[in-house]
């Protein structure tokens, strides 16, 4: 930015403070601001990162005593004064126009290059302020740099992933302290801590520590989503005569369940509301019947069986199967 843009940029405006502001009610207001309009809360926004660029420059100008001195000189001379090159008009040039800048201060008048020292003397953007640092900070246009974000792992059990529970995790700086697993979490999802990451070099808020959550597999449950799966073993009475069974749940008492006569392996019985419950709903419990056929029969199971053969309709069960795959 030249400092041309200064006449007609109300930083203060920007900001939505008055004049008169304090620098500590300044600092605050901006704090307030990038936290809203920051590119990573607001990732491929493209509105938000230009405010967040806006707020940025005016800070960065009103937080420097000098800078904003100088803003409140050129400001007070009225959006209609320009720059004017010299020539055969007698027209002022730059030096007419900031010949009182720098004065009183033991310095010569400045130059071109004296008063623009401050504008981007690397050559990137206005200041110092780029995005995407390596250290994972933001500085915008140069205000205060965030701190950078650390990421960590933890591993949890089925049972505290699906009904929550706060856990203590070691830092960096070997010091303790708290995660809220929150009820729902699944394996591989990313639970973020607002400014518990590494401090800010020159006063910016703190990073964020993320910790990316590992779930144990249950012996009995498995997720589908906010659903609970487990497979019940039923013998082949059961299935053919029909049944009251007891179905597990997790972390809790067992529910009964109908199985209807002539039930085949692979049904799914629905329990509701007894899956995994989170804020974004609550799920079901999905009991898959599987029919359990005995490895060992005595003498007089066998026998009985094979009159069961014999008294059965004569019916061929993959009958259906065979014309379709021809």
């Amino acid at each position: 930015m030249a400092s041309q843009d200064w006449f007609d940029k109300d930083f203060y405006k920007v900001l939505g403070v008055d004049k008169g502001v304090s620098a500590a009610d300044l600092k605050k207001t901006y704090r307030k601001l990038a936290r809203q309009y920051h590119p990573d809360s607001n990732p491929g926004d493209a509105k938000a990162e230009a405010t967040f660029k806006e707020i940025s420059e005016a800070y960065s100008v009103l937080n420097d005593p000098e800078q904003r001195e100088e803003y409140d000189q050129i400001r007070a001379m009225g959006s209609g004064a320009r720059f004017s090159a010299p020539g055969a008009g007698g027209g002022g040039g730059f030096d007419d126009v900031f010949s009182r800048f720098g004065q009183g201060r033991g310095q010569q008048q400045p130059g071109f290059e004296d008063i623009f020292s401050m504008f981007d003397q690397q050559g990137g953007g206005f200041g110092s302020g780029r995005f995407g640092q390596t250290t994972g900070g933001f500085r915008g246009f140069g205000g205060p740099q965030r701190g950078a974000d650390v990421t960590a792992r933890t591993t949890i059990d089925f049972v505290t992933a699906a009904k929550g529970e706060t856990i203590t995790l070691q830092g960096e700086d070997n010091v303790p302290f708290k995660v809220k697993i929150p009820a729902g979490v699944s394996d591989g999802q990313k639970i973020r801590l607002r400014g518990r990451g590494r401090k800010s070099p020159d006063g910016g808020e703190s990073g964020d520590i993320v910790v990316t959550v590992a779930v144990r597999p249950h012996p009995v449950f498995t997720r589908d989503g906010l659903n609970l799966r487990v497979t019940v073993p039923v013998t082949f009475t059961e299935a053919a005569l029909g049944a009251t069974i007891e179905v597990p749940t997790l972390g809790g008492e067992p529910v009964r369940l109908r199985v209807a006569p002539g039930t085949p392996s692979g049904r799914v019985l629905r329990v509701k509301g007894r899956g995994i419950e989170s804020s974004k709903g609550s799920g079901d419990l999905l009991a898959e019947v599987q029919v359990a056929v005995p490895a060992h029969l005595d003498d007089a199971a066998r026998e009985a069986l094979e009159r069961f053969q014999a008294l059965q309709p004569k019916e061929n069960p993959r009958a259906d199967l065979m014309s379709k795959a021809r």
